[in-house]
């Protein structure tokens, strides 16, 4: 295997465990749930504790990477994440799972910022786009991971084995994707707190608004069908998978169009069909035009992270690492603050009120496409 199909390689493995391991977490949270005795608001608390440990890890991830390279990131976050997955499936008490769950963010956000930065690398060595079909992998991954434990469990596998039998697979995963990590630019003057500047303060917002598109889609879409009246609530999860469906396959298509059309047209183009999808969510009527909005969001917004990214690692505002852990870090408070935030604009408006308004932060996306890709499109555009 020739060194760049051996990087190319490990770059996917590296976002499949990524997106592989948290999603083992998802079929085990009724089970610690019911074993730890927990509420539903107890629930809630320790559930963000995942997202806190990742957002933290993301600020100290990105001077890790500049100053040391994706190498060391990247591999430490994968092994210590296969390391922790039993004991998420495990812990006796609920402070014991909240610090596991904290721990187990937090080298979430290290693999994921390292991943990020060696993808870039390795794109801009190939001179073409690879980022989208990167980003595949972490869906795949996610895939993966939630449909092997749920099978196990409904196989009356313990949580425990289950968790370890995971935990195996992404630690041989991680041994294989190691050797083939390559060296990334690195900088001895990088700060130890990241904030962003320049344009690399646009990509991070719209970085929000993407990821905040789809923690929407995930924590409110089936509360819509199912307040519509469009489905009831036991089918109303359709319109996320139709959702996800629509992402996974948008990505791996998404470097051909990429390279075909830029990053700035596919950034705009994908903005305006997300947006549509939102408009015919809202207007829908009926189920199945209701689902066509969902598949056009997952269409629209497939490529837009993977754009971002892009741009982040290929700006010359700051070092690679700083600016995709600034993306990173901005990303993931949309999923966790955004979904929230919505809620409780749902609460006073309602809500289909709540999401137009976020169709309308989404416009941002089409509208800003120029000014963000214009600097890269003069200088180094892969595309």
């Amino acid at each position: 295997m020739s060194c760049s199909n051996g990087s190319h390689l490990a770059t996917r493995i590296a976002f499949f465990v990524s997106g592989f391991g948290v999603a083992c977490w998802a079929p085990l949270i009724p089970i610690a749930k019911s074993r730890l005795e927990m509420s539903d608001g107890a629930l809630g608390l320790l559930l963000l504790c995942l997202g806190l440990g990742s957002i933290l890890s993301m600020q100290l991830a990105g001077p890790l990477t500049s100053r040391f390279g994706a190498r060391l990131p990247i591999m430490t976050g994968g092994i210590v994440m296969a390391f922790l997955l039993p004991c998420l499936a495990s812990a006796p008490t609920v402070p014991m799972l909240a610090a596991a769950l904290l721990s187990f963010g937090a080298f979430q956000g290290l693999l994921e910022v390292g991943t990020n930065v060696h993808a870039v690398e390795v794109e801009r060595r190939a001179a073409k786009p690879l980022m989208s079909g990167f980003h595949g992998l972490f869906s795949i991954g996610c895939f993966a991971g939630s449909t092997l434990t749920s099978f196990m469990l409904s196989a009356q596998v313990s949580a425990t084995v289950a968790a370890i039998m995971s935990s195996a697979l992404m630690m041989a995963a991680m041994l294989a994707a190691t050797p083939r990590l390559i060296k990334t630019p690195r900088t001895d003057d990088a700060p130890l707190v990241v904030l962003p500047k320049g344009v690399v303060v646009l990509l991070a917002i719209l970085a929000a608004i993407a990821f905040l598109t789809e923690g929407a889609i995930l924590d409110w879409g089936a509360l819509l069908l199912s307040g519509k009246r469009l489905l009831p609530v036991e089918k109303a999860g359709l319109g996320y998978s139709v959702f996800a469906v629509a992402m996974t396959f948008g990505r791996f298509a998404g470097d051909a169009i990429v390279a075909r059309i830029g990053s700035r047209r596919t950034m705009l183009w994908g903005g305006i069909l997300a947006v549509l999808g939102y408009v015919v969510l809202l207007v829908a009527h009926n189920a199945p035009v209701a689902l066509s909005g969902f598949l056009l969001v997952g269409l629209g917004a497939s490529n837009t992270v993977p754009v971002l990214f892009r741009l982040a690692g290929n700006q010359s505002v700051m070092p690679a690492g700083l600016a995709i852990a600034s993306l990173t870090t901005m990303g993931y408070g949309g999923i966790l603050l955004g979904p929230a935030g919505i809620g409780f604009l749902a609460q006073g408006l309602g809500l289909p009120t709540a999401l137009w308004w976020l169709t309308a932060l989404m416009c941002l996306i089409p509208l800003c496409a120029g000014f963000a890709t214009r600097a890269h499109e003069q200088t180094s555009e892969v595309a």
